[in-house]
């Protein structure tokens, strides 16, 4: 069912793809066991790939279709060397936030860049550019782009520090850490004059459009309620079932809205929650089929829906009490006291 329809590209030939990955877990897990990984297109909202899987495999771009033209959006999770190379040599472009701690950053010649100390003299609410390389830890990999570092106000940095504080429950960060903190810091592949450095920031803001997603179908459709055993055949079934009933609710509002409505490239004044609730309850009778039951089928129907059988027999009333029950029915019949 993937992908939907054709989509549209903007007038400069590009598709900006945003993607994420949730954890989802099983009834009395503590950890994850399954991920969903999602890929949607930033305009028009449409989802391009799903694909559930455990949880040894990680956030990369190779489980996403990109090609020439892509520009793929994401979180820091997904600013490593290698899988940004591949998406490079596939022919897309990246916007990605950038965890400067978890890559090997260099100028534009080569050589180790320091990040604090190339930003050390920018003044606060500015953004500056630097061109880099980012280098995979084995040194196979690199890719060649430009650092988008805005500075917080003063009082946006002293809450960035704070949470970075919290975070670090072993020990105390150390001093660059905690003066990147007081940074954004995105990195591109597009240059400066494709796309602008305030707009590259402007445009990794509407990420948030996948994570809204995500909340969605997890809110409305209880994606990550698995009612399963983690990793098991039933949770399979369970997962890719919710991701077809997430299509087929997305699919009919589309049909009953029109594939424009919701586009984020136009003024928007209203969000999908309450309709997606509504497409529920509308297609739920007809997922189920109890409408359509017929009367003579009902026993059957429920002979089918039933639990399976266990070791432990469902609870009834012992004998003694439903004789007494039935007694007292047939003193009442009589006329004559119960007690009697």
């Amino acid at each position: 069912m993937l992908p939907m329809a054709a989509v549209a590209r903007l007038p400069e030939g590009l598709r900006f793809v945003v993607i994420d990955a949730s954890s989802i877990q099983a009834p009395g897990a503590k950890g994850t066991d399954h991920r969903l990984h999602i890929s949607m297109d930033l305009v028009s909202l449409q989802c391009i790939d799903v694909l559930v899987s455990d949880v040894h495999t990680g956030e990369t771009l190779q489980h996403c279709t990109l090609g020439p033209g892509d520009v793929a959006l994401t979180d820091r999770g997904y600013a490593q060397a290698q899988g940004m190379s591949d998406a490079v040599k596939r022919g897309a472009a990246r916007i990605v936030r950038l965890h400067p701690f978890s890559v090997v950053l260099c100028d534009a010649t080569g050589q180790p860049l320091s990040l604090s100390d190339a930003l050390k003299r920018q003044k606060t609410e500015t953004i500056r550019t630097l061109e880099v390389v980012i280098q995979a830890s084995d040194g196979k990999d690199e890719v060649r782009g430009w650092v988008h570092a805005y500075r917080l106000s003063t009082a946006q940095a002293g809450r960035a520090r704070h949470k970075c504080l919290q975070r670090h429950t072993k020990g105390t960060p150390k001093a660059k850490t905690l003066y990147l903190a007081g940074w954004v810091l995105v990195f591109t592949t597009l240059a400066p004059e494709v796309l602008s450095a305030e707009t590259s920031m402007r445009l990794y803001r509407c990420r948030w459009q996948v994570e809204l997603a995500i909340k969605r179908w997890k809110s409305v459709l209880d994606v990550d309620a698995l009612r399963a055993k983690a990793r098991s055949p039933l949770a399979e079934v369970w997962l890719h079932g919710k991701l077809l009933y997430a299509l087929l609710l997305e699919q009919r509002m589309r049909r009953q809205r029109g594939d424009s409505w919701g586009r984020l490239d136009q003024e928007r004044v209203v969000t999908w929650w309450r309709i997606w609730g509504m497409l529920k309850d509308e297609i739920a009778p007809m997922v189920t089929g109890s409408l359509f039951w017929q009367d003579e089928a009902w026993a059957a129907c429920l002979k089918v829906l039933a639990e399976r059988p266990r070791r432990r027999k469902l609870q009834q009333l012992p004998p003694e009490v439903v004789a007494v029950l039935y007694h007292s029915d047939q003193r009442q019949k009589e006329g004559r006291p119960i007690a009697a």
